[in-house]
């Protein structure tokens, strides 16, 4: 048994070229860092004494710029290649960032939030292109995992370590975020070598014929927003994300004000679940892809599990239901339903995407994740503000049920389309 799991962990993570465990590299110090998002709401009504509404629409134009920095890093990557788009990014959005702190008055605020945002986030679609560009078919999901563990491993350094610094003083919560971005800028510039084939190949013309396509039986078109199919997935995976980011959000506030839960232990719950990942995920996404388990089928088991997590939270006050012990369960729920849902959801766009049109596809998908963290505040805090905190879990878990039943829609209708074989995609590095 302790041989079979040494032997899974060790082909879990041989085959990855080493520019993707730079990439990997870079983004464990830009999220080692990354500590004022998880701990904005409480910012802005501890520290600044915003009402929750106000974080709400603070938290929600955070969105709108994460939406349209998604919707140009895409374009940009398509255009330019993703390895300038990744280099200015960090920098420009790092500076920004240094800049924040001293920014109080709300409408200023707004502004100046949109403008760090949509700087930082034309990363994101940049950052997937790389993964995609230096893994191979076969190990792309694990590239992303990989992505995702260092993600997560810099999520629990800058988690743990945030809530110790928001204890001492909110604004070194800035100076670490922001230094940290601009180091994870200088690291991407001077080792990963700019790649001769950084810009995209030609994009189909109507009527061209590319004869081996992803196995999702998609047809080469010039645009995902002509993809109807795809655009049912960002759909079902936007509503989904819309409960998943109640974690950075809301929930937060929930187990302050609700739970009576310190900073510090706040802190500690979200290095859990970025420690979980860390220690799972990679081996979990290698087993369930030699079993060949359909993808979405996995997301919509995660899905569902990310329902029931939130649901447990309207428990929280009942006899049996401590803080502490509502706090860890939901915890262990929504990451194991992260680990099931969003590597796969990243490497299902790459492989309906042709490598012409894969910074658009990329972006598109980002998008539905940026409209997320748009509506998921907003409509959050008012929800909470009318309603209560109780209702407004179970309304969350419900809107994660509708998305999981459209990813078993969405797998039914894959089923029926012919599959085809992916693309060749040059890999280097």
């Amino acid at each position: 048994m302790l041989q079979r799991t040494i032997r899974l962990y060790r082909n879990a993570y041989q085959g990855l070229s080493p520019s993707v465990w730079l990439l990997a590299g870079v983004m464990l110090i830009n999220r080692c860092g990354t500590m004022v998002l998880p701990f904005l709401t409480l910012y802005l009504t501890q520290h600044l004494h915003f009402s929750v509404t106000n974080a709400g629409i603070i938290m929600a134009v955070y969105g709108v710029g994460a939406f349209v920095g998604t919707f140009l890093g895409g374009r940009l990557t398509d255009r330019y290649g993703f390895y300038y788009v990744q280099l200015i990014s960090l920098l420009s959005g790092g500076v920004f960032l240094l800049l924040l702190q001293f920014v109080t008055e709300f409408y200023t605020l707004c502004g100046s939030v949109f403008v760090f945002t949509l700087l930082g986030d034309t990363f994101r679609p940049a950052n997937q292109a790389a993964v995609a560009h230096y893994a191979g078919a076969d190990t792309r999901t694990r590239a992303f995992s990989l992505n995702r563990l260092a993600i997560n491993l810099g999520w629990a350094v800058g988690g743990g370590l945030g809530g110790w610094l928001a204890s001492v003083d909110y604004s070194l919560l800035f100076w670490v975020d922001g230094l940290t971005c601009v180091a994870a800028g200088i690291v991407l510039g001077s080792f990963l070598p700019k790649p001769a084939s950084d810009q995209p190949l030609p994009r189909p013309t109507a009527g061209s014929h590319l004869p081996n396509r992803p196995t999702t039986g998609h047809q080469p078109t010039q645009s995902p927003y002509r993809d109807r199919l795809f655009i049912g997935f960002v759909v079902c995976s936007a509503l989904y994300l819309m409960v998943f980011m109640q974690l950075f959000t809301l929930v937060p506030l929930f187990f302050k004000q609700e739970l009576n839960l310190t900073e510090r232990t706040i802190g500690s719950f979200m290095a859990l679940n970025g420690l979980v990942i860390v220690a799972v995920e990679m081996a979990l996404v290698y087993g369930l892809e030699q079993r060949q388990v359909p993808k979405p089928r996995l997301i919509g088991t995660g899905v569902v599990l990310g329902a029931l997590s939130y649901a447990l939270l309207s428990l929280a006050g009942l006899p049996g239901f401590t803080g502490l012990s509502v706090a860890f369960s939901f915890i262990m729920l929504v990451t194991i339903s992260e680990m099931l849902a969003i590597p796969f959801m990243q490497s299902f766009t790459v492989e309906r995407a042709s490598p012409a049109t894969r910074g658009q596809y990329l972006a598109l998908y980002a998008m539905g994740g940026a409209f997320a963290q748009t509506t998921s505040p907003a409509f959050g805090s008012l929800m909470v503000t009318y309603v209560g905190f109780a209702s407004h879990w179970l309304i969350m878990a419900s809107i994660a049920l509708l998305s999981a039943t459209g990813f078993w829609w969405f797998g039914k209708q894959l089923r029926i389309q012919p599959a085809r074989q992916p693309i060749p995609d040059k890999v280097t590095g």
